[in-house]
């Protein structure tokens, strides 16, 4: 029995390539196998097209047992339309075990080339704070008189100051352990209500923390600044929507949607966080062995150190970026030409 019992989900399309290969990284950094007990969820559009939902109807029951959630990727359009995956698996997770605060570190590593002219790891090392569990994602709204000329669709954000105060607070504290400064990313000009009342909450929490900078942004010169200016962001906040496009941005900025990890984290430390890449399912690669694992392994290594193993994790983390400033073992959306495989051994052997 190990000490740390982590339900693998490692869902569709490369998320059943990429996960297991980070699994073989993540053992290799622990003192002995015996650490981490994984536990292989078959939960995917597979699962789906066998019994009609993408887990069990006691599924969230299941996943309460364990200490964190690795989660590879869902998704197999157009089979599996993409609003069933992920309703019917992680935004249940997410919602159900209250996940409020999404983590997504935006740096270019060291020896990866991205796409800004001029611009190096020093310029490009941000952190994105994405509240999780409401606002446009919230999934209030519906669509009536369906499928005649008269057919509406609404669909409603939702902000609720418990819910807005405790993320941008984690945002804060964020900011306070790192470079001292804030973004707070909302789009008070256009939507009137949502948008200056999470203004108004970041305005009131920042009281607390009165060596952190504050700046506001609207989403559109957010994202033209990121490309323009990426070393002005330290931590950015934003809601579920706007933080979830800036983040593939973010990605994009990196050198590759293959990297970025993120952390879901759980309000109440008793539930279990959920830690996946940002990728989706990629399913024009998959079944190649040419996905990129790093983003998973990002995101294991903020499992290990979310579960209590943080020597390991901040080992798996200096071995990635050491094969990272080799340059010599990169899959092909980075430059390179090696498998999926190859590269987890690469992070295995810098590793030692």
């Amino acid at each position: 029995m190990g000490q740390h019992r982590i339900a693998v989900i490692a869902g569709d399309g490369i998320g059943k390539e990429v996960i297991p290969a980070a699994m073989q990284v993540i053992d290799a950094a622990l003192p002995d196998s015996s650490v981490i007990e994984w536990d292989e969820l078959p939960w995917s559009s597979d699962y789906y097209r066998e019994h009609g939902r993408m887990m069990p109807e006691d599924g969230l029951d299941q996943l309460r047992a364990y200490d964190a959630i690795y989660l590879g990727a869902v998704g197999d359009p157009p089979d599996v339309p993409d609003h069933i995956t992920l309703w019917g698996l992680l935004l249940p997770i997410r919602k159900q075990f209250d996940l409020h605060v999404n983590v997504r570190p935006v740096r270019l590593l060291e020896g990866l080339r991205g796409p800004l002219r001029d611009r190096g790891p020093d310029d490009i090392d941000m952190l994105f704070i994405r509240e999780n569990t409401e606002g446009e994602y919230a999934g209030v709204g519906g669509r009536v008189h369906t499928g005649t000329e008269h057919e509406v669709a609404i669909q409603s954000s939702v902000f609720s100051r418990f819910n807005v105060e405790r993320v941008v607070r984690y945002a804060f504290e964020q900011a306070r352990n790192r470079r001292k400064h804030l973004t707070s990313i909302t789009k008070s000009n256009a939507m009137q209500y949502g948008m200056p009342f999470w203004d108004d909450v970041v305005r009131e929490v920042a009281h607390e923390y009165p060596d952190v900078v504050v700046s506001s942004m609207l989403v559109d010169a957010a994202a033209a600044a990121m490309v323009t200016h990426p070393h002005r962001f330290d931590v950015a906040v934003g809601s579920n929507l706007f933080a979830d496009i800036l983040t593939d941005l973010g990605g994009a900025l990196m050198g590759s949607l293959g990297l970025p990890p993120s952390a879901n984290i759980a309000a109440d430390p008793s539930v279990p966080s959920l830690f996946e890449p940002v990728h989706g399912s990629a399913p024009d690669i998959s079944g190649r062995g040419v996905a990129n694992p790093m983003g998973s392994i990002w995101a294991g290594a903020m499992m290990l150190e979310h579960i209590g193993e943080s020597e390991a994790g901040e080992r798996v983390m200096k071995a990635l970026e050491r094969v990272c400033a080799d340059g010599r073992t990169l899959t092909a959306d980075l430059g390179g030409s090696a498998s999926t495989s190859d590269v987890a051994d690469a992070v295995r052997v810098a590793l030692e």
